[in-house]
């Protein structure tokens, strides 16, 4: 029995959901990392507190959680982009970011990070105060956009070192002072952008590290209960991609704690593993949307795509202290007791039972919700697939068992927990 109650640096975690958004899109690598650096150093030519300043880290690495399609992810990369589809994203970013307490303030510089500051008329959109973080977050997001663009009607050569894209990237961001930026802030940047630390550290490969230095004296440590409150935040980021996933997550955390109640797991340990259902398909955002939603069996270059996912969640979570158990939870939910489950081929003697639990209960989840080439399975029908599967060696026939016995009060948990997922994921889509 695990009694150790874990405690998780908030910003660790909002690092690991920003790596595995960059996952989305290799143009746009590393882009929320890099808006995270440029915006707390704009903070600091500016003299802001240092509660402002991890704000702007949060915000930073957060500000792109509400895009949601691949047609949005190239919009970004568009300098001037047509600023109404981008509020679109800002405020669904708002909405699944606001009820997550200590990201109140976080929620609403993102809800504003595309909003232009015209002269002054920026300082408010809709009736809604624009904070001047939201205007932080808007040039940083900008600046990377300049750095990353590859068209040369972005002014920008990729292939260029960096210092030297310095002076184009300055003149297009002084360029748009006043309509676009707040100029005191277009004043901070180009101060700091003549310091050719700046540009050294936004392409490092050790940026991840420099930004989680940066916000070590301010780290907020989650206890059991905020992790599971976070935990269901990056569910809707992760299965609000498809319509078809919109569920999945929400299905699959509350079927694994019902099993892993059943098994006699303690209290603490109920809690870890609804957390670990939550992220354990952390690694999808990998996955392009088109595969998720193909009304046809998938090719074999399509299936390859899919079986990275839980590798990517593994990786991804593995950098945080604490998160280990969960982590192993959440990630081997595609091994097999054979050891012909995928990534990492572990076998029966390497899966404890969190793990087998997941399986199952991913599986389950899964074979009982409608996808594009097929319906859902009846109760009957999953339990009779689960059963095989376990005959066969791949799944944990104890825990089958355990389902079998117990079949209404799991599919129910399931049930209870997805139809009220399924109604956020309407309200979140509706938004803009």
């Amino acid at each position: 029995m695990i009694t150790e109650n874990p405690r998780i640096p908030l910003f660790d975690l909002a690092l690991s959901l920003c790596d595995a958004m960059d996952l989305v899109s290799e143009r746009l690598a590393s882009h929320h990392k890099c808006v995270a650096y440029t915006a707390v150093s704009i903070a600091d030519e500016l003299g802001l507190s240092n509660e402002q300043k991890n704000q702007l880290l949060l915000a930073g690495v957060l500000h792109d959680s509400g895009v949601l399609s691949e047609k949005e992810r190239d919009d970004l990369a568009i300098f001037d982009a047509e600023t109404g589809r981008l509020h679109q994203h800002a405020e669904r970013g708002y909405q699944l970011l606001k009820d997550f307490k200590p990201f109140h303030n976080v929620a609403n510089i993102v809800r504003h990070h595309h909003v232009s500051w015209n002269d002054g008329t920026g300082s408010e959109h809709k009736g809604e105060e624009v904070t001047m973080g939201s205007h932080i977050i808007r040039l940083a997001d900008r600046i990377d956009v300049l750095r990353l663009a590859d068209r040369v009607d972005m002014l920008v050569d990729k292939e260029h070192e960096v210092l030297g894209q310095v002076e184009r990237i300055q003149n297009e961001i002084r360029r748009n002072a006043g309509n676009m930026f707040v100029p005191e802030l277009v004043d901070a940047f180009i101060d700091l952008s003549n310091k050719e630390y700046y540009w050294f550290d936004i392409t490092s490969s050790s940026l991840r590290s420099i930004l989680a230095r940066r916000a070590k004296s301010e780290t907020i440590e989650l206890d059991m209960e905020e992790l599971l409150a976070l935990s269901k935040m990056f569910r809707q980021v992760i299965d609000f991609r498809s319509r078809y996933t919109a569920t999945h997550t929400s299905g699959v955390a509350a079927s694994a704690e019902g099993l892993a109640k059943l098994s006699g797991f303690s209290e603490r340990e109920c809690k870890m593993i609804e957390v670990a259902g939550n992220l354990h398909d952390l690694g999808k955002l990998a996955v392009p949307t088109e595969i998720l939603e193909k009304p046809a069996a998938l090719t074999r270059r399509e299936y390859n795509i899919v079986k990275s996912h839980p590798f990517y969640s593994f990786r991804v979570l593995e950098p945080i202290s604490g998160l280990e158990v969960i982590n192993e939870w959440a990630s081997f939910h595609h091994e097999r007791l054979d050891a012909k489950g995928y990534p990492f081929h572990y076998g029966e003697a390497d899966l404890s039972m969190g793990s087998r639990i997941m399986a199952v209960a991913d599986i389950f989840t899964a074979i009982t919700e409608d996808r594009p080439y097929r319906e859902g399975m009846s109760g009957e029908g999953a339990l009779s697939v689960l059963k095989e599967m376990a005959a066969k060696g791949r799944l944990d026939p104890e825990v089958i068992s355990l389902l079998s016995l117990n079949f209404d009060e799991i599919n129910s948990r399931r049930i209870a927990a997805q139809e009220p997922a399924s109604r956020r994921y309407a309200d979140v889509m509706d938004t803009g």
